[in-house]
């Protein structure tokens, strides 16, 4: 019996997706919700399982390729799906081809968790098929002997066999090992004719980053951007997680760090200019009466803005553990839809990468962002004496159609008077 694999039902607004990579090949052995490809929107990365159990008998698309919800994307047969049938999968391969009995081999390369003998999560798959790796070559450091995007990375740098180099592009031709066209960022750099061997390389963009980049040119043409500067003094923030530092950890299970205050003190700020909170939707301004503050991460694919909602209800253990998981699913390629949809707010941390200052952009369409920066230790003159303090820059860059100069500038310092006196954030004043 012939089973339909049909692309899963999409997210609301994304009408498509593009086939990013197959882990399972023709011939193969499958068993239930196991994970067939991986489909990129232009937000998260979408897994499709096998309805069931069988012989991953026909691939109808391939990768690039773009499908809608509904879409036949490939036909399993009814059969052995375990996982102890595997081994039986080369058989209809060598019949396939018994003059090349050495091209077998050519579709492990996009079948990691194979070699690896591990389930590996979205971000690891992608580096280890672009790549050309073999994960089974690659050291484990991961809980449970898990490969992590780390390890890859460090075993890239390291240069070990597997790793893709410029040097030896020309030579590749002949030996790749893919049955499809690999993806664009692992193919071979392309010689410029006449330019003295320079590498030069072309890769196509993520639907990701294509999304962001509509993104930010959409509030550059719509909005009116301006940026406001201010610097906090981190020294009472700094005691207060060093005095409770230990206790916090033991009785909260997450470790105490600074964006909870940032974001306690932003909710703070919001109530006070509720503006500030507001968006433009045509001729009119929206007040939101709740607080939804986006805290922008760094993912393999790109910036993602996942949500922390109601923010305002939260207490600070309950802040923390949201942004540490959000950034562990955001390294996983584990965010769903939902949590990037929606915000009224958004914090960026440049700090993290040594930024000493920037103009953070707009996320539309919410009309402010606060850009967080690289604490310092710099003399300052507190009560007529120089003393030398943690120091950080502030950057709110908000939209001028909306929001005036003085309440940006007194959002600002409201920002930095809570983040100097912490108490106020319990006491609300």
């Amino acid at each position: 019996m012939r089973i339909e694999v049909k692309v899963p039902q999409l997210p609301e607004s994304v009408e498509d997706a593009t086939v990013m990579a197959w882990h399972k090949q023709p011939g193969e052995a499958v068993g239930r919700e196991d994970n067939l490809l991986d489909l990129e929107t232009d937000k998260v990365v979408l897994e499709v399982p096998a309805p069931g159990p069988g012989v991953l008998a026909e691939v109808l698309v391939k990768q690039g390729d773009v499908v809608k919800a509904g879409d036949v994307v490939a036909i399993l047969t009814e059969g052995s799906g375990e996982k102890a049938a595997v081994p039986a999968a080369p058989a209809p391969a060598e019949q396939a081809a018994p003059a090349a009995p050495t091209e077998a081999p050519k579709s492990a390369p996009a079948t990691p968790e194979s070699a690896a003998g591990q389930a590996l999560s979205p971000a690891v798959r992608r580096l280890i098929v672009e790549n050309n790796l073999d994960a089974a070559a690659i050291p484990a450091s991961g809980r449970d002997g898990r490969l992590t995007k780390e390890d890859v990375l460090a075993f890239m740098a390291q240069g070990k066999p597997g790793t893709p180099a410029p040097s030896a592009a020309p030579a590749a031709g002949a030996a790749a090992p893919a049955a499809s066209a690999p993806p664009a960022s692992a193919r071979a750099p392309a010689v410029e004719p006449g330019d003295r061997g320079r590498l030069e390389q072309r890769v196509a963009m993520t639907r990701l980053r294509a999304r962001v980049a509509e993104r930010l040119v959409q509030a550059q043409q719509t909005a009116a951007i301006l940026t406001t500067f201010n610097e906090v003094d981190l020294s009472a923030v700094n005691e207060l997680r060093r005095h409770y530092r230990d206790s916090f950890e033991k009785a909260h299970g997450v470790r105490l760090g600074f964006m909870s205050f940032f974001i306690k003190a932003c909710v703070e700020a919001l109530k006070r200019f509720p503006v500030v909170n507001a968006s433009v939707d045509g001729t009119d301004i929206v007040y939101h009466g709740y607080f939804d503050i986006g805290i922008a991460v760094a993912s393999p694919r790109g910036l993602v803005v996942p949500i922390v909602r109601d923010a305002d209800q939260l207490g600070f253990a309950e802040l923390e553990k949201q942004v540490q998981g959000y950034g562990e699913k955001a390294r996983d390629g584990g965010l769903s839809i939902d949590d990037l949809t929606g915000g009224t707010f958004s914090i960026t941390n440049g700090g993290v990468f040594g930024s000493l200052l920037s103009t953070p952009i707009l996320n539309p369409p919410q009309s402010a962002i606060l850009g967080m920066h690289k604490i310092q230790e710099r003399p300052v003159v507190v009560d007529g004496q120089i003393v030398v303090r943690p120091m950080m820059y502030l950057a709110l860059s908000y939209d001028h159609r909306l929001i005036d100069g003085r309440e940006a500038v007194q959002f600002l310092v409201a920002v930095k008077d809570l983040l100097e006196d912490p108490a106020r954030l319990l006491l609300q004043v």
